[in-house]
């Protein structure tokens, strides 16, 4: 049986039609499939709780929107999500850490209607265990500017398209070169993104006088521009929410490599890995303090841990 649980959205069934993921339920012909036309956004349950799902479904109409696909709307989104959730309680197991995949691709040629569904699954082994120690990353040249967003909006650089296949090369990429995952440079040297995260970046200052476990008396945390051709990562907005009303001050890049190295901490952060600790940049070990990088660290996932 698979582990696996697949919900449609049919206007014919309001609250989505379950279906067997361990047999074909594509159309050889979608449009998804053949050109990877189409928008996703992936999500994370906790202990029952789906985290960040307005944010998700803001994100997955805007980038539809992008690709003038027509999607249905939230709220057939939610019904379906919870029909899904209730058939994974019911058939696979707790809800105790879930990965729900949102999908509209623009459907089988020439019927001019969307494919959507719903995939509820347990997360990859991995994800816990980076989440956990940490992750070694590459950098690595996009190949365009930070510019190109604004000049050329038919590239869809801001949208979460299906068109993954760069970003998991890039992946294969640094896993052949010893790395863990990538952190994404502009051709003129500025700070992207990862293939599936959002780079966070660092600067802190312990009070006068106190030793390693002491109060951090100035905390900054800085993310690169959002305008630079990058995904607006919706963990990162939220998390940046919650750092403002604990005391963070804020920035918005740009960004340089240099940055990353001069940083007392460097994480990535997705909904599904959350928020995720960079080792070594390139091989060259981030920060100078590691017991400052760790305190930094346990501050913001515990105020992510809340985040709805």
């Amino acid at each position: 049986m698979t582990s696996t649980v697949l919900v449609f959205l049919d206007p014919a069934h309001p609250d989505g039609r379950i279906e067997d993921a361990s047999r074909p339920q594509l159309f050889a012909t979608d449009l998804g499939a053949t050109r990877g036309d189409g928008v996703f956004e992936t999500l994370l349950v906790m202990d029952g709780h789906v985290r960040k799902l307005p944010a998700h479904l803001r994100r997955l109409a805007s980038s539809a929107r992008l690709l003038e696909l027509e999607v249905p709307e939230h709220e057939a989104w939610e019904r379906a999500v919870v029909t899904a959730l209730d058939e994974y309680q019911r058939t696979v197991g707790p809800l105790q850490e879930v990965v729900v995949k949102l999908v509209a691709t623009r459907g089988v040629e020439g019927a001019h209607a969307a494919t959507c569904w719903v995939a509820a699954s347990a997360p990859a082994p991995a994800a816990k265990r980076q989440r956990e120690e940490g992750v070694d990353v590459v950098l690595l040249d996009r190949g365009y500017d930070s510019d190109l967003g604004e000049r050329a909006p038919w590239l869809l650089l801001g949208a979460k398209t299906l068109s993954y296949a760069v970003n998991m090369a890039a992946l294969r990429y640094a896993h052949a070169h010893g790395a863990d995952d990538v952190i994404f440079t502009s051709s003129d040297g500025k700070v992207l993104e990862g293939p599936t995260s959002t780079v966070l970046v660092a600067h802190a200052e312990r009070a006068p006088g106190a030793d390693d476990a002491g109060q951090v008396a100035f905390k900054r945390l800085v993310t690169p521009q959002l305008d630079s051709g990058i995904l607006p990562g919706t963990s990162q907005g939220a998390l940046f929410a919650a750092a403002k009303d604990a005391g963070w001050e804020l920035g918005y890049g740009p960004l340089e490599p240099q940055d990353l190295f001069d940083a007392d901490a460097v994480w990535l952060i997705s909904s599904v890995r959350l928020l995720t600790p960079v080792n070594r940049i390139d091989g060259k070990p981030v920060g100078t303090d590691p017991e400052l990088a760790k305190a930094l660290t346990a501050e913001l996932a515990a105020l992510f841990d809340r985040i709805a």
